[in-house]
């Protein structure tokens, strides 16, 4: 007696509200090997990492080694051209810009790339840096502090800038005159307090500092610290609670009954 012919019975994915064939079927549950050949990034992942904690560690120690890649220093341009010039090759190197005493502005192009023309001022001292929204932090300062001649700096809006690389800077204190940290996330009131070291600053511009949580009394304590600098930043009134006297007043009349 023959055996009994066994139905199959194929069932088609539904998605948005259509269904497909046995084609629809054959890409869903691909072969082996095409699943190799084809592999999607989520897959790549998925072999990679057993978790989201373990695929976000994995990314900040990836985005970690990138800054400390850009911070390293050119210590053989340093021993070749000398410090102005290395100085100046870090800033331009992190899309900021320099200017040599006495000349005009360097500054990188939209693809990031400079002239090397300034390797000729190696006896040129570099007077001022833009580095604003530049990834430099604790460790590419090194590059920085040997620009003894260094009168104004910038670093507006850099990520990585916090209160531990404002007390490295007291090495320039008898040259640099301006500094700008506006809308640097990382500073807060300790770090303006390791600015009592320059003395010769002239211009300081703290606005825009969210970790610093009383904006105007940190600006009047700032001002009495370095009485000869012009500091720009928050209205003295600024994250001060105002007293009973000082509260608004509601001058609307009582609600009749």
């Amino acid at each position: 007696m023959a055996a009994p012919k066994a139905s199959l019975h194929l069932v088609a994915p539904v998605w948005n509200g259509g269904t497909r064939g046995i084609g629809g079927l054959s890409r869903v549950v691909a072969p082996e090997g095409n699943q190799k050949k084809g592999r999607s990034l989520l897959q790549f992942l998925a072999d990679r990492f057993y978790d989201v904690e373990a695929l976000r560690d994995h990314l900040l120690r990836k985005r970690v080694s990138k800054v400390h890649q850009k911070n390293r220093p050119f210590n053989h341009i340093n021993q070749r051209y000398g410090p102005y010039v290395a100085g100046a090759y870090f800033i331009l190197k992190q899309g900021g810009a320099v200017r040599f005493q006495g000349r005009e502005w360097i500054r990188p192009n939209q693809r990031g790339h400079f002239s090397l023309d300034f390797l000729k001022l190696q006896a040129v001292p570099v007077e001022a840096v833009d580095a604003s929204g530049c990834a430099i932090n604790y460790q590419g300062l090194d590059s920085l502090l040997a620009l003894k001649e260094l009168q104004s700096l910038w670093l507006q809006r850099c990520p990585h800038v916090d209160d531990w690389c404002l007390s490295r800077l007291h090495p320039l204190a008898s040259s640099l005159q301006e500094l700008s940290l506006a809308g640097c996330p990382r500073v807060s009131e300790r770090g303006l307090a390791c600015l009592h070291h320059l003395w010769n600053l002239r211009r300081l511009d703290i606005s825009d500092l969210p970790a610093v949580s009383s904006p105007g009394l940190t600006r009047i304590l700032v001002e009495e610290m370095l009485p000869s600098c012009e500091v720009l930043g928050a209205d003295w009134a600024q994250g001060l609670k105002l007293g009973p006297e000082e509260q608004p007043r509601d001058t609307a009349g009582p609600i009749p009954a």
